[in-house]
């Protein structure tokens, strides 16, 4: 079952000369799966990302996520689709420093949803332990590693029960150890929770962790195979 396709997507930056950075995008992403977009800085493949989270819109083209496409919708309804549907994890985690670990999980529910019940709390503790971080719900995201702090952004990504979680540069600043931690965080929770994980990276050995490889070079698509993980 696709739970993400781009039909024909392009992307022109107003300006003087316009400055066009996606070219006729199509792809389409099956649930379950993991992928990761990789390219050289400037290719593009941060701002397809940002396409296909509906943090910005095509110049032209479809973004259908979850059979619903997206241009018709307005800007509540695409917030609540972000919400309810799609995870966020990136380079630099954007945690909230005056709240705990916990807290910071909780973070997507409590958007739409004041109420902490114990399943609720129960949710975000199971999520925590996951990732291998549940002795420090209590702590401030100043108090821990780095790479406790992209763990804690995992978990927070995965409240909601999201459909789709995409990771723009998820390990940029992690060491090796903890970039191969987080690797494999993702595929243990694809299989777990039948979630489309989706990866923008340039770092071909996290690529390589994923099932699939698309490769973007000047905003168009030149290379698109699966990959098998060892």
């Amino acid at each position: 079952m696709i739970t993400l396709e781009l039909v024909g997507v392009n992307k022109v930056y107003s300006g003087a000369y316009g400055n066009q950075v996606l070219f006729d995008i199509n792809l389409s992403f099956e649930s379950s799966s993991c992928s990761a977009i990789v390219g050289e800085s400037g290719s593009g493949k941060s701002t397809l990302m940002n396409i296909m989270g509906t943090l910005d819109t095509p110049s032209s083209g479809q973004v259908i996520i979850d059979g619903k496409p997206t241009a018709s919708m307005n800007k509540k309804q695409l917030a609540e689709l972000r919400n309810k549907t799609i995870g966020f994890v990136f380079q630099f985690h954007y945690l909230l420093p005056e709240f705990t670990v916990l807290e910071n999980v909780l973070i997507p529910h409590l958007i739409h949803d004041s109420g902490q019940s114990k399943q609720v709390l129960d949710k975000a503790r199971s999520l925590l332990d996951m990732v291998g971080i549940l002795k420090l719900e209590n702590k401030r995201p100043t108090q821990i590693s780095g790479g406790e702090q992209q763990r804690t952004a995992i978990a927070r990504a995965l409240m909601n029960s999201p459909k789709i979680v995409l990771a723009d540069e998820p390990t940029g600043n992690l060491d090796s150890v903890t970039t191969q931690r987080v690797c494999e965080l993702f595929r243990e929770m694809k299989r777990q929770f039948n979630t489309t994980f989706i990866v923008v990276t340039h770092d071909r050995s996290v690529a390589g962790h994923t099932d699939r490889i698309i490769e973007i070079t000047d905003g168009r698509v030149t290379s698109d195979k699966n990959n098998t993980v060892i």
